[in-house]
């Protein structure tokens, strides 16, 4: 194992913190600069940005014209999907504190998530994905951004003045500063987060072999996270910097151009039909639906993702991870969808409930307490 693994490890880690400082540094200023919230900016130009590298792993995939291209996109968005929520906002809340989540996300964003996680499920039963369903996701993906755009500017006439209290924009400093220097930290942060995880997923692939540990385990894990890593950063540091909002809009987003923009884009260009495996038809997707409905009953009661509600993602994802090491192992810790439902749906469904009627019971106490005579 050669001194320059090491080297390229701490390297990509220093691209990834500084990638996302700067996207995020960029993308605030961009907000206040127009006006949008930082909402709408997480979920358009900062999750698109940070689903870069999804993109160019399954378009470079596809373009290899192999009878067996194409096979990665599925897997690839799938496991980011699921990673975006668990791992990119479970470590956003736990380290960052309660992420804020704004109205729109509830009301839009993440019912829109699950209805098109639902329409890829129905697309891929067949267990292949074509060109026809890559165009309807295409025209979906253009559909969605000119939709946000429209309404992000309808909101900005209606109420044009931009309130600082949220964030850590400085108006001093957008007046030092122009729209190019604030487009430039964004250019500047998503090169960064691009080759920071090329760098860290190539460097611990490298130390993983070395330890022994088979490349199917290393493609499950690593690289599975790896292609997760700028959303995960940049929800992270968003979170730290108090962008809370962004942070939660760029995990939401991302999860919505996976989907519409990955795979629509990669299922239009390929010479065939994606194949897809079994067992993501069978367990794959649908633990990713599971986790996109999870998101609508913590995010909409009280509009916060607590700190502990965010280790227990981090927990889940672990426990997911653990799956895929366990089966890759042939334990069998994946035999039938039956096992899913059991070990990850059923409890995630009872913490969602817990989640519920705790938050209603101190609502309830609340409101008895502030209508008590006195």
């Amino acid at each position: 194992m050669s001194a320059l693994t090491f080297v390229f490890l701490v390297v990509g880690l220093v691209a990834l913190v500084l990638g996302a400082e700067s996207l995020v540094r960029g993308a605030a200023r961009l907000a206040a600069r127009t006006g949008m919230s930082n909402v709408v900016i997480g979920l358009t130009v900062v999750a698109f940005g940070t689903s870069a590298p999804e993109l160019a792993v399954s378009v470079g995939d596809v373009l290899r014209d192999d009878p067996g291209s194409g096979s990665l996109a599925i897997g690839n968005v799938v496991g980011s999907n699921i990673a975006n929520v668990l791992l990119a906002l479970g470590l956003a809340a736990a380290l960052g504190g309660a992420l804020v989540v704004a109205f729109r996300i509830i009301r839009v964003d993440v019912p829109v998530m699950i209805a098109v996680s639902i329409v890829v499920w129905l697309m891929v039963l067949d267990e292949r994905l074509g060109r026809v369903e890559g165009i309807v996701l295409t025209i979906g993906l253009l559909l969605y951004v000119t939709w946000t755009v429209v309404v992000a500017r309808r909101d900005v006439a209606a109420a044009p003045t931009v309130d600082f209290d949220e964030g850590v924009v400085d108006p001093a400093v957008l007046r030092r500063h122009s729209a190019w220097n604030d487009l430039a930290y964004v250019a500047a942060g998503l090169a960064l987060l691009v080759f920071g995880s090329q760098a860290l997923v190539g460097s611990a692939t490298d130390i993983a072999g070395e330890l022994g540990v088979s490349d199917l385990v290393i493609g499950l894990t690593v690289v599975a996270v790896g292609t997760s890593l700028p959303e995960v950063a940049t929800s992270v540091i968003a979170a730290m910097r108090g962008q809370r909002d962004l942070a939660v809009g760029n995990a939401v987003g991302s999860n919505l151009f996976n989907l519409l923009a990955v795979l629509g884009l990669t299922a239009t260009i390929s010479p065939h039909p994606l194949p897809v495996a079994p067992s993501a038809v069978q367990v794959d997707i649908p633990v990713m639906i599971l986790v996109a409905v999870a998101c609508l009953p913590i995010f909409a009661n009280g509009h916060v993702l607590e700190r502990w509600e965010g280790i227990v993602f981090l927990a889940y994802y672990i426990a997911y991870v653990g799956w895929l090491v366990l089966d890759a192992g042939d334990q069998g810790a994946r035999d039938s969808y039956g096992a899913v439902i059991a070990f990850f749906a059923v409890p995630l469904t009872t913490i969602t409930m817990v989640v519920l009627g705790v938050r209603a019971h101190r609502q309830r106490v609340a409101d008895e307490t502030l209508s008590a005579p006195r």
